[in-house]
């Protein structure tokens, strides 16, 4: 037992989870998923505002800007909430099946939300005001205190407040549709909010200006907690280790999940788009069916995956396409150094005071897509490699050092 493990807590019955204990859909859905996040961050950085749009699109910039919308913004990142949640359960379930009581699971789980955080604030500092590794740790530590060993009627609150959250949407949506009819003729743009540390002239003062962002960006993305919760109530009922035993639930959550993350991403899609033309009320109802609709994306493209797992789980499948497959799970085991791979990307090849090659080129939103393209397919090709040898992500390696202790960490 080390001076960390004393330091912390009980010491944990076993080390992290091993290559044979991992299932597809998890993994193939983070290295997935990170496109997306690529995307959707690479806009954000190239035109210093959130959602991150170019507010003039001409040609095929238009219909990308929907598509961006529908698909990817406030749509792609609640898909890793949920998975966070489930990671919570399986982490939890590997500890107590190799012996450890509640308390010692629970205070790995501590430790390593406590961790964490603490990549959380470095990274925020270092490269990226709109980290998710803080508010993760926090969650993580409020649902490990409070929810994680909590019994069977309590984890069905969750489809409760899953349930008003539908109903949420159902009203904004209502909202919206009565801003779009009774609304006057105009040309409001998509509402955004300008991010100093984006345009900050230089790299010191970019990182004074994280400092201040990012606790108020943790902030606005805590109540996530809901879906990290419905996550952790799929982990208990190993919905991604059987997905042909769970294949009716999973179709239904991807067409309505989906459908509803992508309907409620049209209207505001439109208008980014300038296919659209509203006044400013009708925007901002716009903008908020758009982010709370996003929810949505979470569950369903969690269940999306868990079908293309399942149908790729047949060996005819499975053989056609193991190279591709193969390259995009060995990413998702290393989800959080791609994460932040793309972090350091953005910085030094968007960044106003490093290349800024998106501001040197005729077409900001084509720079921003094709290097987001670029810093995926690197990571992809880097966690290939890793794989071949058995290594974890370096990123991986410290946060399970931190968490275990000088154990096996392969």
């Amino acid at each position: 037992m080390t001076a960390l493990t004393h330091a912390h807590g009980p010491s944990p019955a076993r080390g992290p989870v091993r290559r044979t204990e991992r299932a597809l859909a998890p993994d193939l859905a983070r290295g997935s998923m990170l496109l997306l996040i690529a995307l959707a961050n690479a806009a954000v950085f190239t035109f210093g505002d959130q959602p991150g749009a170019e507010a003039s699109p001409q040609g095929w910039e238009r219909p990308f800007n929907l598509v961006m919308f529908v698909l990817v913004h406030a749509r792609a990142y609640p898909m890793f909430a949920v998975m966070f949640g489930y990671g919570l359960v399986q982490l939890a379930r590997r500890q107590e099946a190799a012996g450890a009581g509640p308390r010692a699971a629970r205070a790995v789980l501590i430790r390593r939300n406590a961790w964490l955080l603490a990549f959380g604030a470095v990274h925020a500092a270092l490269l990226n005001f709109g980290d998710f590794l803080g508010a993760y740790g926090l969650v993580g530590i409020v649902f490990t205190l409070f929810l994680l060993h909590r019994g069977e009627r309590v984890q069905r609150v969750v489809l409760w407040l899953w349930a008003c959250t539908t109903a949420y949407a159902a009203a904004l949506a209502g909202v919206a549709a009565y801003h779009a009819v009774r609304g006057g003729p105009g040309d409001a743009p998509v509402p955004s909010g300008d991010v100093a540390s984006l345009s900050a002239p230089d790299y010191a003062t970019s990182v004074a200006d994280r400092l201040g962002e990012w606790p108020l960006h943790t902030l606005t993305v805590l109540p996530f907690l809901v879906i990290v919760w419905l996550g952790a109530w799929a982990a208990r009922r190993r919905v991604l280790e059987d997905p042909a035993g769970h294949r009716t639930l999973l179709r239904r959550t991807a067409v309505i999940a989906l459908g509803a993350a992508f309907a409620g991403g049209v209207p505001i899609g439109l208008v980014s788009a300038g296919f659209l033309h509203v006044d400013q009320g009708t925007a901002d109802a716009f903008l908020k069916l758009y982010e709370v609709s996003g929810q949505f994306g979470g569950p369903g493209y969690v269940a999306l995956f868990g079908l293309l797992a399942l149908r790729l789980s047949k060996p005819r499948a499975s053989a056609r396409r193991r190279p591709v497959v193969s390259a995009l799970a060995a990413l998702g085991q290393r989800s959080l150094s791609g994460y932040l791979f793309q972090s350091l990307v953005w910085v030094l090849v968007l960044s106003p005071y490093a290349l800024d090659l998106a501001g040197r080129t005729g077409s900001p939103t084509l720079t921003a897509a094709l290097t987001a393209v670029a810093a995926w397919l690197a990571t992809v090709a880097g966690a290939a490699l890793l794989q071949r040898r058995g290594l974890p992500g370096p990123a991986e390696r410290l946060l399970r050092r931190l968490t275990y202790g000088p154990r096996e960490t392969r």
